[in-house]
């Protein structure tokens, strides 16, 4: 009531400009030229409200994608560092992304964030990347983040990217929650969200249905906690691959809870390639649905083994329990774990499983090579690991 009687106290101009400045970090991307209608070239009106959104100095600075609009965008960059520690894009509208004969320059990427600490993307919207052109060719990531910090993404459908929907690279204190990424089986490379390089990772009630890894856990990755995702068609929950061309590369602390894979070529795997180093470790997949799953559980140490290599190192594997893992098997090879002679797996747990064939007639069985560890409760049985005991323990619960 204050605030009314004081605006109706002062001039009429001076009011307007006190109006202009209290709402001077809620922005429309439709007042810097934006056009919406789905063919005009938006990304000078998107670069400019960036300008403006990036340098406003308090409170949560948002802009706003209207929805019943669609962006032409071509390729852009977000930069920062921002003024605020609080922005937000709110994509309540669609992105599309140009045809193949419209982009130039840097091919790698559409949409990219860098140096943006605090970023909220969300408003129940969807990001098109129109990809099917580039399945055949060289795709680019659809969505990436880097070194952005304290990254909240949520509430958005992902479609059809040309390459990866979602990369993070070198982010810390992440959480995505209720996306929903959809790209055909044969689409090559279209993975949900890749991580590499990063820390303390939430990725919480997603549905994905991709042409490769649903998410895939890549190299400098740590502290990375998964729930309730429903994934498939698509090639499962990957760690890896991790030592392609002789490099050192390290993921630890990773908990994947209550997942469902439907159609999956994989469910949950982690893959390394010899002639590598490094160490795949404290890794956990509990709670876990498989229909129709091809290969339920797997872990390959022995990835891209046409590619000569040294085969006296390998990515060390360690501390892997799988738990509770119960449904059905496209292949009678339920259970897959194929490590290397020179190096091995070390303290692997397999605890409460029970995988059956889809076809009734058949019966499924397991994979076990240079694998040290326990089966509890197993089925199919594990032949070279030794029979634990049953503890009958509640869940893991998110340890990180």
């Amino acid at each position: 009531m204050f605030l009314l009687i004081f605006l109706f106290a002062l001039p009429f101009s001076l009011c307007i400009r006190l109006r202009a400045g209290l709402q001077s970090n809620s922005l429309n991307v439709m007042d810097y030229g934006a056009v919406g209608d789905g063919q005009t070239d938006d990304s000078p009106a998107f670069l400019k409200a960036w300008g403006d959104l990036c340098g406003a100095s308090e409170g949560t600075a948002t802009l706003n994608i209207p929805k019943e609009k669609t962006f032409l965008l071509k390729p852009l960059t977000f930069s920062g560092p921002c003024n605020s520690s609080n922005i937000n894009f709110q994509i309540e509208g669609k992105l599309v992304a140009p045809n193949m004969g419209s982009w130039s320059g840097d091919k790698s990427m559409w949409i990219s964030f860098d140096h943006v600490e605090g970023l909220v993307v969300n408003g129940g919207g969807s990001i098109d990347g129109q990809g099917s052109a580039w399945w055949n060719a060289c795709g680019n990531e659809a969505l990436h983040f880097n070194q952005c910090h304290g990254l909240h993404l949520s509430d958005l459908s992902h479609l059809d990217s040309p390459k990866n929907h979602i990369s993070l690279k070198s982010c810390n204190n992440v959480h995505i929650v209720n996306l929903h990424v959809t790209a055909p089986k044969e689409s090559p490379n279209t993975d949900g969200i890749d991580i590499s390089e990063s820390a303390d990772i939430h990725i919480d009630d997603s549905v994905m249905a991709t042409g490769d890894d649903c998410i895939g856990i890549n190299n400098g990755s740590s502290y990375i906690n998964i729930k309730g995702i429903t994934c498939g068609p698509g090639h499962g929950i990957s760690v890896g691959s991790l030592g392609g061309n002789g490099a050192y590369n390290t993921v630890e602390n990773v908990y994947v809870f209550n997942c469902t894979f439907k159609g999956t070529q994989n469910g949950a795997r982690i893959k390394t390639s010899q002639g590598g180093s490094g160490y795949a470790r404290n890794i956990t997949f509990e709670k876990i649905i498989v229909e129709d799953c091809e290969n339920p559980i797997i872990i390959d140490q022995q990835y891209d083994a046409s590619v000569e290599s040294n085969k006296e190192s390998a990515v060390e594997i360690s501390e892997v329990t799988y738990k509770d893992v119960h449904g059905s098997s496209a292949d009678e090879k339920a259970i897959h774990l194929q490590c290397c002679e020179s190096v091995g797996c070390t303290s692997i747990t397999l605890d409460q499983i029970n995988i059956t064939s889809s076809d009734a007639g058949k019966q499924t069985y397991s994979v076990c090579n240079n694998v040290q560890g326990t089966a509890t409760a197993t089925n199919p049985n594990v032949p070279c690991l030794k029979e634990g005991t049953s503890t009958a323990e509640p869940p893991i619960g998110f340890p990180f």
